[in-house]
Formats: C-alpha cells, sequence, structure tokens
C-alpha cells in the first residue's frame, strides 16, 4: 500500500491559516456568516492552487505567493482624488469603510452591517471548489460598501468606490443591484502605499433593460499582491460594459464571472495591462451565455516590458437554450522586451447549435515600417515608440464614449510610459 503525505505547508498557507484562526474572534458577523467563513478557511487548508488545477494553470499561486504581510497596515490611509472631478467617492480605508456623504438616489449600507446581520452570508460561498480569490476573501472580508440603485434611475456622476490601504492584510468587499432601466458609471480603484495582500470581491447584479460602465483601476504598489473578482449577473436587454486597467502591483489576479442570465442582454469586457518591472499579471474571464438573443465581446490589449509576464485566460459557455447568441473575443499583446512573457488561453464551450462564436489572440512587436516612418519625419525613437504603442491602447479606451473617462486613463498612460517608457 502506498501512502502519500500531504505536501508540507508553504509559508504564506501557514500564515494564512494561522492567521486566520488568531483573528476569528475577532472577525466581524452572525452565526451564519461565521459558519461561512469556517468552510472558506478549510478550502485555505487544503492549500493554494498549483499549475495542475486548470484554472490556475499560468499562475501557480502556491509557488508565486512567497509570503503573506503581518495582518493590519500603518494607518496612514486615505482618500485619494477621484479618477473623474465631482465623482461621488466612497473610501474602504485599511479595511474599514469610512463615513460617507449620501448620493442621491442610491442607498449605501456599509459591509460590516451586512456581516453582522447575517444578510451578506449567502454571498460568501465560493464559487467552485478552485475558487481561491472568493475563499480568501470569505474567510478575512472585514468591510466595504453595498450600494442599490432604484429602478429608473439615472446617476449623472460616477460614483466611486476606493479601496486604500498602507501595507498589511487588507480584504474588501463591494456589491450593488441595479434596478430595471437604471444607469450608472462606476469606477473601482484598487490601490495602495505599501507592501500588501490584497482580496477584493465584487458582486452586481444588473436589472432588465439597465445600462452600466464598472471600471476597475488597479495600481498597488510594485511589491503588493492583488486578488480581484467581480461576479456580475445581467438582466434582459442590459447592456454592460466591464473595463480593466492594471498598472501596477508585484503579483495580479483579476477574475471576471458574468452571467448573461436575461434575454438580449449585451456584455462588453475591455482590458488594458500595462506590465513592467517582474510583475505577473492574470486576468481571467469565465463568461456563460444562458438566454437566447445575447451578444458579447471581450477585447483586451496588452503591453509588456521588462521581465514581466502577462495572462489571459477567456472561457466563454454558451448554453443549449442560448440559442442565436453572439460571441467575439480578442487578446492583442505588444512585446517590447525579449525577456517579458504573455500567456493566452481563449475556450468556447457551445452546446448551442444556432450561434456565432469566435476567439483571436495574437503576440507581436511595434511595427517598425511604422517606427521608422515616424523617425524619418523628425519623431525621436522614444516619442515614437510610445506614439504607436498609445494609438494600440486608446482604441479601446475610446470606446468608453465618456470624455471626462477617457481624459482621465489617457493621462494614466502617459504617467506609465513615463516611468516604463
Amino acid at each position: 500500500m502506498n501512502v502519500h503525505a500531504a505536501p508540507k505547508l508553504t509559508s504564506a498557507e501557514e500564515a494564512l491559516i494561522e492567521g486566520f484562526a488568531a483573528r476569528r474572534p475577532s472577525l466581524t458577523g452572525s452565526p451564519e456568516v461565521a459558519a461561512k467563513r469556517d468552510e472558506a478557511a478549510a478550502v485555505l487548508k487544503a492549500g493554494l492552487p498549483t499549475r495542475r488545477v486548470e484554472a490556475w494553470h499560468y499562475t501557480d499561486l502556491r509557488r508565486l505567493l512567497a509570503s503573506v504581510p503581518a495582518d493590519g497596515g500603518a494607518g496612514y490611509a486615505s482618500a485619494i482624488a477621484p479618477l473623474v472631478d465631482g465623482s461621488s467617492v466612497l473610501t474602504v480605508v485599511d479595511g474599514n469603510a469610512q463615513h460617507h456623504a449620501g448620493i442621491d438616489g442610491v442607498r449605501i449600507e456599509k459591509i460590516a452591517d451586512r456581516l453582522m446581520s447575517g444578510a451578506l452570508a449567502g454571498d460568501l460561498a465560493p464559487l467552485k471548489a478552485d475558487d481561491t480569490v472568493g475563499a480568501i476573501n470569505a474567510a478575512f472580508v472585514s468591510d466595504g460598501f453595498d450600494l442599490t440603485i432604484p429602478e429608473g434611475a439615472e446617476i449623472a456622476a460616477p460614483i466611486e468606490l476606493q479601496n486604500v490601504h498602507s501595507g498589511g492584510q487588507v480584504h474588501a468587499r463591494f456589491a450593488a443591484r441595479i434596478g430595471k432601466g437604471a444607469k450608472a458609471t462606476i469606477v473601482e480603484r484598487q490601490t495602495g502605499t505599501a507592501d500588501a495582500l490584497v482580496s477584493s470581491v465584487t458582486d452586481v447584479e444588473i436589472g432588465d433593460g439597465a445600462e452600466i460602465n464598472w471600471l476597475i483601476i488597479q495600481d498597488q504598489p510594485k511589491t503588493a499582491t492583488h486578488l480581484g473578482q467581480i461576479r456580475a449577473r445581467i438582466g434582459a436587454n442590459a447592456k454592460v460594459t466591464i473595463f480593466l486597467m492594471n498598472t501596477g502591483g508585484k503579483l495580479v489576479r483579476q477574475e471576471v464571472h458574468v452571467v448573461a442570465a436575461g434575454e438580449g442582454s449585451d456584455f462588453r469586457l475591455r482590458g488594458v495591462n500595462l506590465l513592467g518591472g517582474d510583475v505577473h499579471c492574470d486576468v481571467t474571464m469565465v463568461l456563460d451565455h444562458a438566454a437566447p438573443h445575447t451578444t458579447s465581446t471581450e477585447i483586451i490589449r496588452n503591453v509588456i516590458t521588462d521581465r514581466a509576464h502577462g495572462v489571459f485566460q477567456g472561457q466563454i459557455r454558451v448554453d443549449r437554450l442560448a440559442q442565436k447568441t453572439d460571441a467575439k473575443m480578442a487578446c492583442n499583446t505588444l512585446l517590447l522586451s525579449d525577456e517579458g512573457e504573455f500567456s493566452t488561453k481563449p475556450e468556447l464551450e457551445i452546446f448551442a447549435d444556432d450561434v456565432a462564436c469566435g476567439h483571436g489572440a495574437t503576440v507581436t512587436e511595434i511595427d517598425h515600417a511604422h517606427l521608422f516612418y515616424l523617425m524619418a519625419r523628425g519623431v525621436e525613437e522614444k516619442l515614437a515608440r510610445g506614439l504607436l504603442v498609445k494609438a494600440f491602447l486608446r482604441e479601446v479606451i475610446e470606446e468608453l464614449d465618456d470624455e471626462a473617462i477617457v481624459d482621465a486613463l489617457e493621462a494614466r498612460l502617459e504617467n506609465w510610459f513615463e516611468n516604463h517608457g
């Protein structure tokens, strides 16, 4: 008989398990929430995922997460300037939701209150066995904001949800219920000032006929680990855009889980990954078309410099009832360094027989003919390269069709290129 010994825990795994045991008595929550936390901790005791877990094949978390910082930051974090002037800002600082002014037409609750009442218990279950991001967040989450936008409401100014830290461990959560026919732009900012382990999970329910733009801007410090997840369920004839921009962090995993649940719904995912240094950044999407006459497009643009490693995994599933689905996915990468890498894995699972689905991926360098054209007209090489790269990215950003947001995102491009050009 062969006896297989369990693998020795890594220092990061030990820190997570021991940290949960130490913090459990002080973690906020009803008995139902406490039970969900214990279930999540049991997932962590089984160990962090390795390459052998298909969903984590390109991000061996057990190897890449070398250590876990101590709980609690330095305590000097504060709200940051919003992406767009005039936004309504709700800030979580070092894991604690701050006092806020009201937003007309929006009901706002703190996640800590929903944990205490038990109302959030049902949302804490991991999506499946390999949902490590969900498990870490469910075990440790402390606070965040829950929004309800009523039926027919049109929120003119962007709502900005900030998760700001000064290091240590930060586990926050956001949620939103969008009523029928409502319109809003919501910006989720993930940032900090020191080494940290950050987990953030967002749950969004989008009513029939709603129109929502949800932006996630991640610019963690270069030593931080960011584990993010957004879960969205889209109603009939609703139009939803999720826009991702990753410009920071040391180890980043951003998951997007979407169910196109209502007939006639339209989903767009747009992503810009600016990866330099030795960052490892993984964007993983799972999209379920569960109703007929649904559409989706996913376009991810990546710029890789230095020794950075990027990943995009995109899985589109089409249910047998989802006839007339139209789904297209593309991942395009510019490699600006011989040492940089990008891995892409598009997948289609189609169980309907009347659909139009496709995917594509490209990895290339800057077109030297285009570079020569600009340099021959007196444009210095570094500037010419920057112009070409920015043109490659702006095509995606300008789809947002909001001048203030487009200008703000292009300013972030400029700032990144100043440091990595």
